[in-house]
């Protein structure tokens, strides 16, 4: 991360909901050619929580989704390391050290634009819960346009970056976080004459939010070669067990799909 920032835009796509077993499948059939062609395979790995909101609190404090094999806490990869918070007092090697709460106000002060163009509610702004994340960034946007039951909820989201990122000369260092809404339910609206939601419509959406990615990949290729975080929060129940949606602790939520990749 020493060679990331300062001297690299930094772009951080959050899959809301996507489902590692789904992400997985899409890669093997080609259903997700964009996100495969830049960024090779997704690994698999444990979200931090069960839902967006305690998920997202961690993640912006550089605890990302932790590989799902057995390993050392120490030899853990770290790009973001919350500084004096428990874990240990030396850094990681390769890992950029932060004191503050959010490593996203930490690249603020090292000179970044933080951008956040918000997708689930929790990023609304509309009451007190949906302005926390929002609070953690310098400019932060989010439209009904950008939420769950609109179905071109990510080209909405992805024409509005491109917008905001043409106000930015090459040589201001932007970090830019979207958070896709479209995976999240309802997403039965990807397959013609589906009334709810369910493994097929899950990945639809998953194939959509993929097709829209060209433009934003090469917004950003003619500034640089950024880092680029790929992620799922948690996952999602569509019967398993007798569970359905998320905010519950079963397998398939807590296992998700992760990639970081530089943008060349």
């Amino acid at each position: 991360m020493q060679e990331v920032v300062g001297k690299r835009d930094i772009l951080m796509l959050c899959l809301d909901t996507l489902r590692y077993d789904v992400a997985v499948e899409e890669e093997k059939s080609g259903g997700t050619p964009i996100l495969s062609h830049y960024g090779g395979k997704w690994e698999k790995r444990h979200a931090p929580g069960n839902f967006t909101y305690p998920s997202h609190f961690a993640i912006f404090a550089g605890f990302f989704p932790s590989p799902a094999d057995p390993h050392d806490f120490k030899e853990r990869e770290w790009l973001f390391y919350p500084k004096r918070v428990g874990t240990s007092s030396i850094a990681p090697q390769g890992s950029y050290e932060f004191t503050k709460a959010t490593f996203v106000e930490s690249l603020f002060d090292e000179g970044y634009e933080t951008i956040c163009i918000g997708g689930v509610r929790f990023f609304s702004k509309l009451n007190d819960i949906g302005k926390v994340f929002p609070g953690y960034f310098h400019k932060s946007y989010w439209k009904p346009a950008f939420g769950c039951p609109e179905k071109d909820s990510a080209t909405s989201q992805i024409d509005f970056a491109l917008k905001k990122l043409n106000e930015y000369p090459i040589e201001k260092k932007i970090f830019l976080y979207i958070n896709f809404s479209a995976i999240h339910y309802p997403n039965y609206h990807y397959i013609k004459g589906k009334t709810e939601d369910d493994l097929e419509t899950h990945a639809a959406a998953l194939r959509y939010v993929d097709s829209q990615l060209p433009r934003l990949f090469d917004a950003f290729g003619k500034r640089g070669e950024p880092l680029v975080i790929a992620f799922s929060d948690h996952g999602t129940c569509y019967g398993e067990d007798g569970f359905f949606r998320h905010c519950v602790s079963h397998d398939v939520v807590y296992t998700v799909p992760y990639k970081h990749f530089i943008l060349r």
